[in-house]
C-alpha cells in the first residue's frame, strides 16, 4: 500500500466495509440495565483517559477477560445510542496455559502469546495471516509493544457459538483478540478508524454484579521474558536439527547418484 497515508486508508475501507452483510442483533429498546450501565460506564471513562489519541468516540469496545471465555465477553459500547452488544473473543495462550478458559495473568512481552491490558486505539484494516484484520496500537505502557507483538482484532472459528458448545469455551490465540467470523464482520464497520479497545479483568457478570476470579498465579515481566528466550532457543534448535537431517539426507542422495 505504498503511497496512501492511513487515513486515505482508513476512507477506503469504510467504504468498502458498508458493502459487508452485517449480523443482525437486536438491540435494548428500554434503558440499559445494571450490566450495560456498568460498560457505557467504563466505555465513557477510558474515552475520556484517551483523549486526543482516539479518531472516533463514538463506539468503544470494552473486552473483560475477567469472566471466563464461554461467555460473551466483547462488549461493543454504543455511546451515541446508549446501547450494548456483546460477543465472544479469545484471550492469549501465553495466559491461559491450563486452557480452561480463565485468564491467569498479562504479559507485554514479545514471544509471551499473552494478552495484553489496557486501552487500544484501532487502526486500518489490512489483509494477512488471519485474513482482512485491524490493526491496534496500544496507549499504555501495559500494551505498547502491541505494534512489533503484531497485536490485531482477526476473524477465528475457534471463537464461535459452535465451538463453545463444543468444548465449553473459546479457543486461544497468540494474544490477539479475536472473534467469531460473522461476528467480526461487525467490528469491521463498527469498531476500526482510530476507535477505543479496552482489556481489562472487570468481572462483571450478566446482571452487572462482581464476578470474582478464581486464584490464579503470577508471573513477572522477567518470568515471561524468560519463557520466549526459552521458547526462541528451542525453535531454533529444531531449526537447526531439521537443517542438518536436509543436508544429511542432500549428502546420502548425492552419493546414490554418483554410484556406477
Amino acid at each position: 500500500m505504498a503511497g496512501m497515508n492511513r487515513r486515505d486508508l482508513l476512507k477506503s475501507t469504510v467504504v468498502a466495509g458498508a458493502a459487508l452483510a452485517v449480523p443482525t442483533r437486536a438491540f435494548a429498546q428500554a434503558g440499559p440495565g445494571p450490566r450495560d450501565r456498568r460498560i457505557l460506564g467504563i466505555a465513557r471513562e477510558q474515552v475520556e483517559r484517551a483523549g486526543a489519541a482516539l479518531w472516533r468516540r463514538d463506539m468503544v469496545g470494552v473486552a473483560d477477560m475477567g469472566v471466563h471465555s464461554s461467555n460473551k465477553r466483547f462488549h461493543f459500547a454504543n455511546l451515541e445510542a446508549g446501547t450494548v452488544t456483546s460477543y465472544y473473543v479469545t484471550h492469549g495462550a501465553g495466559s491461559d496455559p491450563e486452557h480452561d478458559g480463565m485468564l491467569n495473568w498479562y504479559s507485554n512481552v514479545e514471544g509471551s502469546n499473552c494478552t495484553s491490558r489496557g486501552a487500544y486505539i484501532s487502526w486500518e484494516w489490512y489483509v494477512g495471516r488471519w485474513g482482512t484484520s485491524i490493526r491496534m496500537g496500544g496507549l499504555d505502557e501495559s500494551n505498547s509493544n502491541a505494534f512489533p507483538r503484531a497485536i490485531v482484532m482477526h476473524a477465528a472459528r475457534y471463537a464461535t457459538q459452535d465451538h463453545v458448545d463444543r468444548w465449553g469455551k473459546c479457543g486461544r490465540s497468540n494474544g490477539c483478540p479475536a472473534m467469531g467470523p460473522d461476528d467480526f464482520k461487525y467490528a469491521l464497520v463498527q469498531l476500526s478508524g482510530g476507535r477505543l479497545v479496552y482489556l481489562d479483568s472487570l468481572g462483571i457478570g450478566p446482571d452487572g454484579e462482581q464476578v470474582a476470579m478464581p486464584q490464579q498465579p503470577t508471573l513477572t515481566e522477567q518470568d515471561f521474558a524468560m519463557r520466549a528466550r526459552q521458547a526462541e532457543d528451542a525453535a531454533e534448535a529444531e531449526r537447526r536439527r531439521l537443517t542438518v537431517e536436509a543436508n544429511q539426507g542432500n549428502g546420502a542422495a548425492a552419493s546414490l547418484a554418483g554410484e556406477p
